[in-house]
């Protein structure tokens, strides 16, 4: 309640403020058109000193430029105040979200250590106990390295391994991975069509794509998971849509879905967590490949298609692809004489 009354008298003070400033040019073109036109009138009846000349005219124009350029950037300037405070906004849900996605392992943990250190448990029950903490410790595990792995992402200090794949073949092993990883039935996911190019990935960094497409299909879909996945190729362009049959993303939400710690609130599955980095480490990951994601949905229950492209091996983006592999090459020499010594 107090950032909505917070936001509303920002926005009664800037459009106050427009007003004056454009109240005040039309006062000056009043009186300057006035002047003029008396000037017209009566000036043969005024002194010769008092005359309209192109210098004043000049500098009468140059007045106006600059009240309209400073509304314009007072214009720029409550914009870009606008974006910080949802910018601070959606940061405050990340913290609250990743308070909540920390906390919820540990208080596990530590549960489990109270309970093993203060009562006799037998080895049977001990052994569930060291299992499920051991997953509470890779479920941090993993979030603090997304969390890193995105700060990298942004700074540019990430080393991938680049390296030539036949696509076909290579992104079937990655959708198998993510099958497997997150234990989905056989049937679930369908792929369809082939790819006939070779492309340059990262492996692990491409399964991080898939995974992260995986997760969403699982946490938003209310009933049975179905994923299709549909590959295909062009001469320049391997484009890969993954389709589930989830709760969907309405067209306004569509617009942001890739943007840093944005999540789609929805009534059906109210309780799905998550630090809302996904989608960003998404994007970030397939343009550092040269390539783009996308999303598609008819709406909310219609379920979602995210839609890959990636440049195809030695017809597009030649230059750049040669630079990832160039960089590659050099981390492993540096590997290598590193190992020697």
């Amino acid at each position: 309640m107090k950032k909505n009354k917070s936001l509303f008298l920002v926005m009664v003070s800037f459009v106050a403020a427009q007003l004056a400033w454009m109240g005040l040019l039309g006062l000056w073109i009043y009186w300057y058109v006035s002047n003029y036109i008396i000037f017209k009138q009566v000036g043969d009846q005024v002194s010769p000193q008092i005359i309209i000349n192109g210098t004043k005219v000049g500098v009468f124009v140059i007045g106006i430029i600059m009240i309209v350029g400073l509304a314009v950037a007072l214009v720029i300037i409550f914009r870009n105040l606008l974006v910080q405070r949802k910018l601070t906004g959606l940061y405050d849900n990340f913290i609250a979200n990743i308070t909540h996605e920390l906390k919820s392992p540990l208080s596990s943990i530590q549960l489990y250590l109270e309970t093993l250190s203060s009562k006799q448990i037998s080895a049977e029950k001990q052994k569930e106990f060291y299992a499920i903490m051991a997953k509470d410790t890779t479920r941090l595990h993993k979030l603090i390295n997304s969390i890193l792995e995105v700060s990298r992402l942004e700074q540019k200090g990430v080393a991938h391994n680049f390296h030539v794949y036949d696509a076909d073949i290579i992104f079937h092993s990655i959708i198998e991975n993510s099958t497997k990883h997150f234990n989905l039935p056989e049937g679930v996911v369908k792929v369809e069509g082939k790819i006939e190019n070779q492309c340059v990935i990262d492996k692990e960094a491409m399964q991080i794509v898939f995974d992260n497409f995986t997760d969403n299909a699982v946490k938003y879909t209310p009933g049975k998971v179905k994923i299709n996945i549909r590959m295909k190729s062009t001469l320049k362009k391997i484009i890969i849509e993954f389709t589930d049959t989830g709760i969907g993303i309405g067209l306004m939400d569509q617009k942001t879905i890739f943007n840093k710690f944005q999540r789609v609130n929805n009534k059906v599955i109210p309780n799905v967590k998550g630090t809302g980095l996904g989608l960003y480490w998404v994007k970030e990951i397939l343009r550092q490949h040269g390539g783009k994601a996308a999303v598609r949905s008819e709406g909310l229950t219609k379920g979602t298609t995210f839609i890959i492209e990636l440049p195809v091996y030695l017809s597009s983006k030649k230059m750049y692809i040669r630079s990832l592999l160039k960089g590659t090459a050099k981390k492993e020499r540096f590997m290598e004489t590193a190992d020697g010594e």
